[in-house]
């Protein structure tokens, strides 16, 4: 089958851009390519839920001009087409003295990205919003919220097909020919060409890149899973919103932190450990060649050298509840390990370059024939329409 344009993923970035595309050319034929029997299955569908202000990523980068931007156009599609969301509101919270300055520079940096409302907090205050909360400094951002993105991702899938666009479920790409101005996209179902492929795979985006292009690839992806506890019922009141610690600046995980769901409950977590396998949700999951794949990236082997004492502590939490529990206790020291029950895993595709530098902004690549969103982490679903209209702009000007 022939298509001006295939995106391949349909998670809630892919589906974003399809989207864009076809609001703004009704005309362009475009097919989405997901190899699972849904749409929203893996990072959009394991996520916390939480729309993101911008408060974390620096003034002027891809991340806080796509997440700020995209926070307004997700609100106004949530209230447009009825999709349940809150905006809740979070704290951040110091809970040593020396976090202080850490959390007057996240405060500063959330002013400069527009942020109005966000303030520091009393200790008073914080007790307000999370009566259960302990810290030494805090501050309050109003902006965020929780929202369910696979109803939004699927809200996408809709009205993309409405639009005349047309969702393939249950194909795998397998192999990518390069023709001139052409690619030929094969799947274990049938093959497709089209003249511009959008490469939004998510977990496997280095390898559809390294299917589609002919240039060297100075990336990879590197999964991280982010186990969560959920809070049993009967202690959910020690939760009211959301509350988060101050972040290590030199590591892309928030740590662990409280979330209330917009299904219902209270995930706690997640840490962030080295996952054996791409989509490997479990410890036991292991895929000997994608995690020989990993450990033999020069990239990561200069971050575990860098941060194997943060690694070693996440991972003794995976194994251990009683640390999971005293690393949470930090925040909330009425927790108990009896307060926890076993809840989900996400996988996080972290793109890591040649020189051990783990992306922190979201990286978007083209080439002759594709455009390739080779990092996308946290905070894409809230950013998933800027994403997609960035996306969208570059693909229409070659048309």
């Amino acid at each position: 089958m022939d298509f001006q344009v295939i995106i391949i993923g349909g998670g809630i970035v892919g589906l974003a851009t399809g989207l864009k595309i076809k609001q703004r050319n009704p005309n362009i034929k475009v097919a989405i390519l997901e190899k699972e029997a849904e749409v929203a299955k893996h990072q959009t569908g394991n996520n916390s839920g939480v729309i993101h202000s911008g408060l974390y990523y620096k003034p002027g980068s891809l991340k806080a001009k796509n997440c700020i931007e995209g926070y307004h156009e997700l609100v106004r599609f949530c209230e447009e087409e009825n999709i349940p969301f809150e905006l809740t509101g979070k704290v951040v919270v110091a809970t040593r003295k020396e976090q202080i300055p850490l959390l007057n520079s996240l405060l500063e940096r959330g002013l400069q990205n527009g942020l109005k409302g966000t303030r520091s907090i009393t200790l008073d205050e914080l007790k307000h919003f999370e009566p259960y909360c302990a810290g030494v400094a805090a501050i309050h951002v109003p902006q965020t919220g929780i929202v369910d993105y696979k109803l939004v991702t699927e809200k996408y899938a809709e009205k993309f097909q409405m639009l005349g666009g047309q969702v393939f479920l249950g194909h795998e790409v397998i192999k990518v020919e390069t023709q001139n101005t052409a690619s030929i996209i094969h799947t274990g179902k049938g093959s497709f060409s089209t003249n511009l492929l959008i490469n939004c795979a998510g977990l496997y985006s280095d390898k559809v890149a390294k299917m589609s292009s002919k240039e060297a690839l100075d990336v990879k992806i590197i999964p991280f899973r982010g186990e969560y506890y959920k809070i049993k019922k009967e202690r959910e009141y020690l939760v009211k919103n959301l509350i988060y610690p101050v972040p290590d600046p030199n590591f892309p995980f928030l740590g662990v932190h409280f979330t209330r769901m917009m299904k219902g409950g209270i995930e706690a977590g997640p840490n962030a450990v080295l996952a054996f396998k791409r989509e490997g949700y479990k410890k036991s999951q292991v895929n000997f060649s994608e995690l020989a794949e990993t450990l033999s990236w020069p990239g990561f082997q200069k971050v575990a050298s860098k941060y194997w004492k943060t690694g070693m502590g996440e991972l003794f939490r995976s194994f251990s509840k009683k640390a999971f529990t005293d690393a949470l206790k930090e925040l909330i020291p009425d927790i108990q390990e009896s307060d926890l029950i076993e809840g989900g895993a996400g996988v996080r595709a972290q793109a890591c370059d040649r020189t051990g530098g783990l992306l922190d902004d979201f990286c978007i690549r083209e080439d002759q024939n594709a455009i390739h969103v080779l990092n996308a982490p946290s905070p894409a679903a809230t950013s998933s329409l800027s994403i997609g209209g960035t996306v969208c702009e570059w693909a229409l000007k070659r048309f």
